[in-house]
C-alpha cells in the first residue's frame, strides 16, 4: 500500500498538513478551476505555488506527479480505497472532486452527461481557442506579420461565445438552476479573455449579454473570489 512518503513531490513541497489534499497550482484559468472547486466544496486542502519563473513545472519532483509539466495537479492522501491518488488535468480533477464530495455534479445520469459535455466544451474549445487568442493578441501579435492566426482564433472565440450565449438564455447557470463544475470550468476562461488577455473589444464581447450576466454572478460568489487568488504569491 502506497503512502505519501512514496511521492517525490513532497521533497520539494513538504506537506504541512499531510492529512489534507495537496494542490500544486497557479492562479491561471486552468489552475483556479481546482482552487474554486475546493473552496466551493469545503474540502480541506493545502495549496503549493508552482512558479513558472523558476521553472518549477520542469523539476523532477513536479514531473513525478505530472509528466505533462502543466498545472494544476493534486495529491489526495485519501483517494479511492483509502490510498493516495495523484491526478493531473483540471477537467479530470473537477470530476474527481465532484464524485468525492457528492457536490456540483448532478446525480441523475442524463444530467451528469450533459454537465460533462459542457466541461468538454471548455476543455476542447474555450480553453485552447481563448488561450491561443491571448498568445497572439497580447504576447506575440506584433512579432508576426501574418495576422491570419490571430484572425482565426478571434473568429472561433466569438463563435464559442455565441454558442454559450445562446445556451444561457433563460438559464441561471450552464445547467439551468444548478451551479456545477461546468460553470467552474468555463467562466475563469471568459474572465481571463476580457481581463488579462484584454480582448473584450476584439471579440465584441458586449454583444454576449447572457454570458456576461452569468460571469458577473460567478465572480460574485465568495468561494470564487477566494479561489481566484490561490495559491497566493509568497
Amino acid at each position: 500500500m502506497r503512502t505519501l512518503q512514496d511521492f517525490p513531490i513532497l521533497s520539494k513541497w513538504p506537506a504541512r498538513h499531510p492529512d489534507r489534499l495537496q494542490l500544486y497550482s497557479l492562479p491561471t484559468p486552468n489552475g483556479v478551476k481546482v482552487s474554486i472547486m475546493l473552496e466551493e466544496t469545503g474540502l480541506p486542502y493545502e495549496a503549493h505555488r508552482v512558479s513558472f519563473d523558476t521553472q518549477d513545472q520542469l523539476s523532477p519532483e513536479f514531473l513525478s506527479l505530472n509528466p505533462n509539466n502543466k498545472i494544476p495537479a493534486i495529491l489526495d492522501p485519501h483517494g479511492p480505497g483509502g490510498q493516495p491518488l495523484a491526478l493531473f488535468e483540471s477537467g479530470a480533477i473537477l470530476v474527481y472532486l465532484a464524485d468525492k464530495t457528492g457536490q456540483l455534479m448532478p446525480q441523475d445520469p442524463a444530467r451528469r452527461y450533459e454537465t460533462l459535455q459542457w466541461l468538454m466544451f471548455q476543455m476542447g474549445g474555450v480553453g485552447p481557442m481563448f488561450g491561443q487568442l491571448g498568445f497572439f493578441h497580447k504576447f506575440a501579435g506584433k512579432a508576426y506579420e501574418d495576422k491570419r492566426p490571430l484572425g482565426r482564433y478571434v473568429a472561433e472565440s466569438e463563435r464559442l461565445l455565441g454558442v454559450l450565449n445562446g445556451h444561457l438564455k433563460g438559464k441561471r447557470w450552464v445547467m439551468g438552476d444548478d451551479y456545477s463544475i461546468a460553470d467552474i470550468a468555463i467562466f475563469p476562461w471568459v474572465r481571463n479573455l476580457i481581463g488579462f488577455y484584454e480582448a473584450r473589444d476584439l471579440v465584441h464581447y458586449d454583444q454576449f449579454t447572457e454570458v456576461d450576466r452569468v460571469l458577473q454572478a460567478f465572480v460574485a460568489r465568495p468561494a470564487v473570489q477566494r479561489g481566484l487568488e490561490i495559491p497566493r504569491a509568497a
